[in-house]
């Protein structure tokens, strides 16, 4: 007797003679299957908690079924279930039989598409595709039953089912509502006629556009997973392409269209995790991320494009995710808020950052990630070396300041050279900074880069450009007497910058640093609310850019 016994592990397959089981399955007179396995080499486990790691069913459920009397080891009843098992030894495990009578159950059911011979139906996360003795109800097959009694004259517990999808996706499932329906369906999935397009979140960023054409079979060891498995060695051939729609500024997850041109259990997750991306929500094949913002493996079947069963007519359909893939990603994607913190000289930034670090906000300074790269022997310096010789060195190999600030004010274009070998590295520092803060799910992170502007960087999504905002009358006076300045030198470093009336305009948020420290710490309460509130808008702005992506081609 065929069936079975994956349910509900598998992502997609069609249902054909070819599948593989998950275990050697035999037929019983009175009896569903019977499951058979062979203790593997090394371990000495209970009985239920090896039958627990073969069988895709609960432990307390397995230990009830040996108590019953439905086990053998080695060809002999064992009914306790905390017995030891040894390598090698035959476990032959017989499941109660299925009904095949399959009543119908009302529960909502969206449905996109129906006439007399098939329908095109929405299936939510979390339901089973058709009875299996783990699950003999409340599946989306007694839905069907109940939204199409007309399936009651299928025979078997699957009516209307040629193909299906894991438990835990989401999205575009054919029913055929008619036996020429279902059998013309079947055949075209095993001719591999019928196209199939998912959206799937994984952990990291693939590049733009990637291919798996590895063979996947059943794990050699974990019965209820799949794997890379050559083809030599029982792997079948299976085709996976994607595409990149989002790459998260974060570089927590992308979005990706997904294209299956095979339909191996499991393919998607197997191909993805194989290339280092896993998706989140899948503790299978994933990490089992206790913090996930994921419920369940963000994988949804998206589009369907196939030939009507009996018209011929080219039928294409569209349907977005549920709720929890931008929920999820929204989450993802807030992981960290960037500032930058900008401003003239004197405006007071090193103030600001001051506080926010006592805030436990971390910091990071361009003025001491430069300092960091005239250390003797560290990468700046020795280009600089390389270049200039010994013509601002001391000795004892640091930088002398005071002459490397006059060669810059004689020399023409020696200032842009020397930035074209520093900010390089100064903004690898940053950059390693900000993504530190996001893999420690850190809220806020911020950078101090007084000339940002004059550099031309960019960050990616939603870094907030924050200008430190001082008058000029007030930042020359702090000039004058903490840093001793002329009124030359002030005039010489400032025609170099943006004007600070430029850097306000160009900025996201501004913070007001002309009166007092009290009144300095209330404009920075100020700042982290507007900051929040930023967010918050940068998300609606992007859930709706989302939407757009998944939208029907109509829309």
């Amino acid at each position: 007797m065929k069936t079975d016994v994956m349910q509900p592990g598998y992502e997609e397959d069609i249902l054909l003679d070819d599948e593989t089981p998950v275990c050697a399955v035999d037929a019983a007179e009175d009896d569903g299957d019977v499951l058979s396995f062979e203790v593997p080499a090394g371990k000495k486990p209970r009985l239920d908690a090896f039958l627990s790691s073969v069988c895709d069913e609960s432990r307390s459920r397995l230990k009830k079924l040996v108590e019953q009397g439905r086990c053998t080891v080695d060809g002999q009843l064992c009914v306790d279930a905390d017995q030891k098992v040894r390598p090698g030894q035959r476990v032959e495990l017989r499941m109660p039989a299925a009904s095949n009578v399959v009543e119908p159950e009302p529960g909502p059911l969206t449905i996109l598409y129906r006439d007399d011979d098939i329908a095109v139906v929405d299936k939510p996360a979390s339901l089973t595709m058709h009875p299996c003795p783990s699950c003999p109800k409340g599946t989306l097959v007694h839905r069907l039953l109940y939204h199409f009694p007309e399936l009651a004259k299928q025979e078997g517990p699957r009516p209307g089912v040629v193909h299906r999808l894991d438990k835990d996706t989401s999205g575009l499932v054919i029913v055929a509502l008619s036996e020429r329906a279902r059998l013309k369906l079947i055949e075209e999935f095993a001719a591999r006629n019928v196209h199939k397009t998912y959206l799937a979140v994984t952990r990291g960023i693939p590049a733009a556009e990637g291919t798996s054409d590895l063979p996947i079979g059943r794990h050699p060891t974990i019965k209820t997973r799949m794997a890379i498995v050559p083809e030599e060695k029982g792997g079948r051939n299976a085709l996976t392409s994607w595409e990149t729609l989002y790459a998260s500024p974060t570089a927590n997850f992308a979005l990706l269209s997904v294209r299956l041109f095979t339909g191996r259990t499991h393919q998607i997750r197997v191909h993805l995790a194989q290339a280092g991306f896993p998706l989140w929500g899948d503790a299978v094949y994933g990490p089992n991320d206790k913090s996930s913002p994921a419920g369940r493996q963000l994988l949804h079947a998206w589009k369907l494009e196939f030939a009507h069963p009996v018209t011929g007519e080219e039928m294409k359909f569209t349907c977005p995710p549920p709720a929890d893939f931008p929920h999820a990603m929204l989450a993802l994607e807030r992981g960290t808020k960037r500032v930058i913190l900008t401003g003239m000289p004197g405006c007071g930034k090193s103030a600001v950052l001051e506080r926010l670090e006592k805030r436990g906000i971390p910091v990071w300074n361009a003025d001491k990630a430069v300092a960091a790269q005239y250390q003797p022997k560290a990468a700046g310096w020795m280009l600089m070396h390389q270049r200039w010789g010994n013509a601002f060195f001391n000795e004892d190999g640091s930088v002398d300041r005071a002459r490397l600030t006059r060669l810059l004010a004689e020399t023409p274009g020696m200032r842009k050279e020397l930035e074209r070998i520093i900010h390089p590295l100064v903004r690898g520092s940053m950059d390693d900074f900000f993504l530190d803060a996001v893999s420690r799910g850190l809220s806020v992170a911020v950078a101090e880069v007084p000339l940002w502007f004059e550099t031309g960087w960019k960050v990616e999504g939603d870094a907030a450009v924050t200008v430190i905002a001082c008058p000029d009358e007030v930042r020359h006076a702090r000039l004058r007497e903490t840093r001793g300045w002329t009124d030359e030198k002030i005039a010489a470093v400032e025609s170099w910058q943006w004007k600070q009336s430029d850097k306000i305009r160009a900025a996201d948020l501004v913070v007001d640093n002309g009166g007092t420290l009290a009144d300095l710490d209330a404009e920075i309460a100020r700042f982290l609310t507007a900051l929040e509130e930023r967010g918050e808008f940068l998300a609606e702005k992007l859930a709706t850019s989302w939407q757009s992506l998944w939208a029907p081609a109509d829309e």
